[in-house]
């Protein structure tokens, strides 16, 4: 299966026609920054560049990685997480996985293994995982299991493939519980803006609540419950900066309304990190 969403086509289409602007901002990391100050971001692409690797930071820190771990990137992009986890680990067996081949592609060209290191890249369905049962110490889910098409299989498949007391962690985007209905009601009047840019979400209704029960009924504990929603707003004027360049106006209208949902907290960006039960 090969699933290729909307926005990294442009992403692809604009490194291949060396756009300077585009490489720098979504060339090794394609999601959200992170600013420990949020005052203190200049709004430069180069300043969101180095926000995207600590987001990438604050995810595998919630893992508790250490050296010789077997680690699996699920959804790994351009490999920005595994390059950041190659220059400061050793020996590391590091698998990037990602349903898109162009995405692995680049990753390969990217990251070349160092401190006695070894990484792998493979093309599959996050949801449907090619490894065999305890395969794996720490699992990585950056921004992207929201795409993936069930957070419940990839839970599953994670507590099927990690080692009794491995570590999941993972960002994403998750509704606060009391707006959920609201968020349902406007999804009816939805012109799929979203999904043009974006392609399939999956669940637009996911909580914190929802992800305690689903731990619970898989065998998962919740052990980090993080909301650096503040520390992620000033990747918005990037985003619409980025849009306004290359006159996208629907994608630029999408950033500002997630601008908006995440500023007054209707929407919260979390890090959340699970660990399997030993048995």
């Amino acid at each position: 299966m090969d699933i290729k969403l909307p926005y990294f086509d442009m992403i692809l289409d604009a490194i291949a026609r060396n756009d300077r602007p585009t490489i720098d901002a979504f060339g090794t990391h394609v999601h959200w920054g992170y600013w420990a100050d949020p005052k203190q971001a200049d709004g430069s692409i180069a300043d969101f560049a180095i926000a995207a690797q600590r987001l990438s930071e604050c995810v595998y820190e919630a893992a508790q990685i250490q050296d010789g771990d077997r680690v699996l990137d699920a959804g790994c992009g351009f490999g920005g997480t595994t390059a950041c986890l190659n220059e400061r680990y050793h020996d590391l067996r590091i698998t990037g996985l990602n349903i898109d081949q162009r995405q692995l592609d680049r990753a390969a060209t990217l990251v070349t293994p160092a401190h006695n290191n070894t990484i792998d890249w493979v093309c599959a369905n996050a949801c449907e995982l090619p490894f065999e049962g305890h395969s794996f110490d720490r699992i990585l889910a950056v921004e992207c299991i929201f795409h993936f098409p069930s957070r419940e299989q990839f839970l599953r498949e994670v507590k099927r493939v990690l080692k009794p007391g491995g570590t999941l962690a993972l960002s994403d985007f998750t509704l606060q519980p009391i707006t959920v209905p609201l968020f349902k009601f406007l999804s009816l009047f939805s012109n799929g803006s979203v999904e043009r840019l974006y392609g399939d979400v999956g669940s637009t209704d996911f909580t914190i609540p929802a992800y305690e029960r689903l731990a619970k009924t898989i065998g998962l504990a919740i052990e980090t419950n993080r909301d650096i929603t503040c520390n992620t707003l000033p990747t918005y004027p990037i985003l619409k900066q980025i849009c306004r360049q290359f006159e996208l106006t629907e994608a630029e209208s999408v950033a500002a309304g997630q601008e908006l949902v995440s500023t007054f907290g209707l929407v919260r960006y979390v890090v959340l990190s699970f660990r399997t039960l030993t048995v």
